[in-house]
């Protein structure tokens, strides 16, 4: 584990965190059946919607607007995301202690092999939990560690999100992009039908990310 010490630590974070901020990766499949990926969402499109491998609804994210202003300007400069894998026991403990010491977060789960080429694009490793506070990466869970990173950015040692403040849900690290199919005929004119919405598929046991703890 990287071992900084507080001033050399606020410096580089200074330095670094404009670099990429962690955010979903889209999967974007084209009219003609192309394959994309991007780190930025794709255009909007009538009759379009983003859903996850699954034909799941993405969930949608929430701002810093009602968080207290010194806790949105840490929150701003220095955004904490989160990377986790199901049934990860060293993943639980990271994401109660960011809970537990107050730090809004976004968090991204790797459960199929797409997410996992993802993961590794971002972060250059395939273990979980992996923490990103601003541009900085933490591999791996440990307690000082992580605290040290985030009382060097500003964050609270003790909690100082408004009463009934929850963070947004986790969503898979890879979305896709699925363009609707344009209306001919008697179709052309009337409103959309909404799809019937995809059954989820219970993930493989066989942890095709390839992802270790």
């Amino acid at each position: 584990m990287m071992k900084l010490n507080m001033l050399g630590l606020g410096a580089l974070m200074a330095l670094c965190f404009t670099a990429a901020q962690a955010q979903t990766v889209y999967r974007i499949v084209g009219p003609d059946g192309k394959v994309s990926f991007s780190d930025k969402p794709p255009a909007a499109r009538e009759n379009a919607s983003a859903t996850n491998a699954r034909g799941q609804s993405l969930p949608l994210g929430g701002g810093n607007a009602v968080l207290p202003y010194e806790l949105r300007q840490v929150a701003d400069r220095y955004p904490v995301m989160l990377y986790t894998s199901e049934n990860c026991a060293p993943c639980s403990s990271g994401r109660s202690l960011l809970t537990s010491r107050g730090v809004p977060f976004s968090e991204r789960t790797v459960s199929t092999s797409e997410d996992g080429e993802a993961l590794q694009r971002i972060t250059g490793e395939s273990t979980l939990p992996f923490l990103m506070v601003g541009g900085q990466k933490i591999k791996g869970f440990s307690d000082s560690e992580w605290s040290q990173f985030l009382d060097a950015a500003g964050y609270p040692k003790t909690s100082a999100l408004p009463s009934g403040y929850r963070n947004g849900l986790s969503a898979p690290l890879v979305a896709v992009q699925k363009p609707a199919a344009p209306a001919t005929g008697a179709q052309a004119g009337k409103a959309p039908v909404p799809a019937p919405q995809a059954p989820v598929d219970t993930p493989p046991p066989s942890n095709p990310a390839g992802i270790t703890f």
